[in-house]
């Protein structure tokens, strides 16, 4: 071991519990055992100065800027070693397609079912078995998807109506807070329909203050590090679990169909026990909030810094309100279909960039079996048991083809007032130009219900209310998912709303 091993080891492994300590010595030893090196045709492989862990911890500081500095340094296409593993990337937009259009050599399915064992206590089902209850995610999608809207709809205006109406002289409140309380509350109570207990309320209140603390610290699951907060995490996530028995499922009324369905797949395979079960119900409502509540954040704290676009926006919600034959009462008994809220195309525009900035969604593939991959310019040699990374947020920050990147342009997906669906790379059509739900086979069922819950909390929220924020400060990111969904903000901020009608 070199000098910046000894510095390494004592600057972290010291710090660390007796059980940690003795795991890091044998990953130690394993990685130093099993270094690899790199064979003719592959791709640059960095391995990193700590054998196992790689450059797992340089990652985990700024995944972006680290990943925008090996490409200017290695080029589009690189492996990393991380925790054990070798993920290669390829960042060439144009070469997405290889590896997102050929299922065949590149499975989802593996890393899928690792992630679903480890983040939710999924059991392992047979083919035939998961492929019966992903069959429940067409009720997320097309025509099924009305009544879930129409039921969204009205649980936001009222969950909204109870805590907001008193707001006539103005109120504060802290804005991640808010949309936490706001969308948690009206997709639990969509999805999963009412408690009739006298206590409900504070039921559902429980269980988020639980669900807050598992997505705060869920990527530490996936750690092969033993920390002193695991067991902490661990005994929520037990708990998440737990709470949707079947018993307690069987009581609820107004429940979703998505959800009665998945419910009677679930039953229907008798190997499953209630406590698998439960994993299932909590693994889907964690899928259907953690990325829709900071997406809702940023989707408001942007338009709250553009006032230009805020005064788009409500233009584009009065016409609709006009061609709808409805106003603005003070009962906040407004109700647009979902083809009508696609029709916004300001509104889907204003999202579509709030994504844009803050997804650090990735499409991960495992590598079947040893794969050739042929670049257009060369040939790259990929190994079988690896895994393949395609890594968006490069591409949506890419100045060639987003001008002023960092920007927030509410109109940037808007051109002669229809949507912009065609963006250019090196003069060439770019098949895919914001990927913020994944793609392919691992593509977000839930998308359009999460795009659905953004458009009528904004609607509600500016339709009604003057919103301004109370500090004038730039929000960052909190850099805690890295390849996992929406960015968080490192703080919260201060927002006051007034009635307006």
């Amino acid at each position: 071991m070199g000098p910046s091993w000894l510095q390494w080891l004592l600057k972290h492994l010291l710090c660390l519990p007796g059980l940690a300590i003795a795991t890091v010595l044998l990953l130690l030893a394993l990685g130093v055992r099993g270094r690899r090196r790199r064979r003719p045709g592959e791709p640059p492989l960095i391995n990193g100065l700590i054998p196992f862990f790689g450059v797992s911890f340089q990652m985990q500081k700024n995944t972006f800027k680290r990943i925008q500095d090996y490409q200017k340094k290695y080029g589009n296409i690189f492996t990393l070693q991380i925790n054990g593993n070798y993920f290669t990337f390829v960042l060439d937009p144009f070469q997405y397609p290889l590896v997102l259009k050929n299922s065949k050599q590149f499975n989802f399915s593996k890393f899928g079912n690792e992630i679903g064992r480890k983040l939710f206590l999924l059991p392992k089902g047979t083919p035939y078995m998961m492929k019966t209850i992903k069959g429940s995610y067409k009720y997320l999608q097309s025509d099924f998807l009305d009544s879930s809207s129409y039921n969204l709809m009205q649980n936001l205006q009222r969950i909204m109506k109870e805590q907001l109406l008193q707001a006539k002289n103005g109120e504060i409140n802290q804005l991640y807070k808010f949309c936490t309380s706001i969308i948690f509350e009206a997709t639990y109570l969509t999805l999963y329909g009412k408690d009739p207990g006298t206590n409900s309320g504070e039921v559902i209140h429980e269980l988020m203050e639980d669900f807050v603390k598992f997505d705060n610290k869920f990527l530490s699951l996936l750690s092969p590090l033993p920390t002193l907060s695991l067991r902490a995490i661990r005994n929520i996530q037990k708990k998440l679990i737990q709470y949707f028995s079947s018993e307690r499922i069987s009581k609820m009324q107004e429940i979703s169909e998505v959800v009665r369905v998945r419910q009677i797949l679930l039953e229907k395979f008798t190997e499953f026990q209630d406590y698998e079960r439960g994993a299932h119900h909590f693994a889907f409502l964690w899928a259907s909030v953690s990325n829709t509540i900071p997406a809702s954040f940023w989707t408001v704290y942007y338009l709250l810094q553009h006032p230009e676009a805020v005064a788009v926006l409500r233009d584009e919600i009065d016409y609709l309100l006009q061609s709808t034959g409805q106003k603005k009462e003070p009962d906040f008994n407004i109700l647009f279909t979902r083809e009508q809220l696609d029709g916004l195309v300001y509104l889907e525009s204003i999202i579509n960039e709030t994504l844009r900035l803050t997804s650090v969604s990735s499409n991960i593939r495992c590598n079947k079996e040893d794969i050739t991959l042929n670049l257009g310019n060369g040939e790259v040699n990929l190994r079988k048991g690896d895994t393949t990374i395609i890594y968006p947020p490069l591409l949506h920050y890419d100045p060639e083809i987003f001008e002023q990147p960092e920007e927030f342009k509410f109109d940037r997906f808007v051109e002669d007032g229809k949507k912009k669906t065609t963006f250019f790379k090196r003069g060439q059509e770019l098949p895919y130009f914001l990927i913020p739900f994944g793609s392919g086979i691992s593509k977000c069922p839930g998308r359009f219900l999460a795009v659905l819950q953004i458009k009528q909390l904004v609607i509600l929220l500016f339709s009604y209310f003057d919103v301004e924020l109370i500090e004038d400060k730039s929000q960052q990111f909190k850099n805690s998912r890295m390849f996992f969904g929406i960015q968080t903000p490192q703080s919260d901020v201060s927002f006051r709303y007034k009635l307006r009608c």
